[in-house]
């Protein structure tokens, strides 16, 4: 006689980041039901029957940060499956990252007690609900990664910026000062980069800045390599 499967939820997490006045800065929810009532968490939730991994992260995205499907840049990270993450059962959760560019004020959800942005660096004194401080950085090292060698880094910015603007993501998001003459070298020769524009920002007092767009490339060649505070590396 068959044995019965073993009752194995799935759910989806997401990391939801964004950059709020220069800082690299987090979505989370309030939860306000059992278990960890009160406490900060990802956003997420439960896939239901026949819904898709990713339809379900859209889902989350809607309901408890009200971002819809072309707000953000999407991608599947990790999975986490340790008994005991959750105490409600064994849960097996798909984390998801989602980047924008000047993501709004999340409206909460129904099941949500409050939802805002932290910045990372204010996180240090605020426990996470599960095992969401270990998704969280899973995510971040892998935004931090890929701003290496893809042109991840233009997903938080607008569709026109100053090289000033790009060096500052790469500075929130490696959380290190770099040099501004060495980044824009490397910035503005590495091909399919960057579109220099033939205008500037507005000016605010001296040079003006020029404008530039995202060009068609989606890989850095060569990459941008974190290589300590101070400079962007590369070859």
């Amino acid at each position: 006689m068959a044995s019965s499967a073993p009752a194995i939820h799935v759910a989806v997490d997401l990391t939801v980041l964004t950059l709020r006045e220069g800082r690299l800065s987090v979505l989370l929810i309030r939860r306000e039901e059992d278990p960890h009532r009160g406490a900060w968490a990802l956003p997420g939730g439960f896939i239901a029957v026949g819904e898709d991994l990713e339809d379900a992260a859209y889902r989350v995205l809607a309901d408890e940060a009200s971002l819809g499907s072309g707000a953000v840049h999407l991608e599947q990270v990790r999975t986490f499956g340790a008994p005991g993450r959750d105490p409600r059962g064994h849960v097996v959760s798909v984390s998801f990252m989602a980047l924008g560019a000047d993501l709004p004020d999340p409206q909460r959800g129904d099941d949500v007690a409050d939802a805002r942005w932290w910045a990372l660096g204010d996180l240090a004194a605020v426990p996470l609900a599960f095992d969401h401080a270990a998704v969280l950085e899973c995510s971040l090292e892998r935004a931090r990664s890929k701003l290496e060698y893809t042109t991840l880094a233009i997903t938080f910015l607008p569709a026109e910026f100053t090289i000033s603007q790009l060096r500052g993501v790469y500075e929130s998001v490696w959380g290190a000062n770099l040099d501004a003459g060495n980044f824009h070298r490397k910035a503005t020769r590495t091909e399919g980069f960057l579109v220099e524009l033939d205008r500037h920002a507005p000016t605010t007092g001296g040079r003006p800045a020029r404008l530039y767009r995202a060009g068609p490339g989606t890989s850095l060649v060569p990459p941008l390599l974190r290589v300590g505070d101070g400079e962007a590396g590369g070859r």
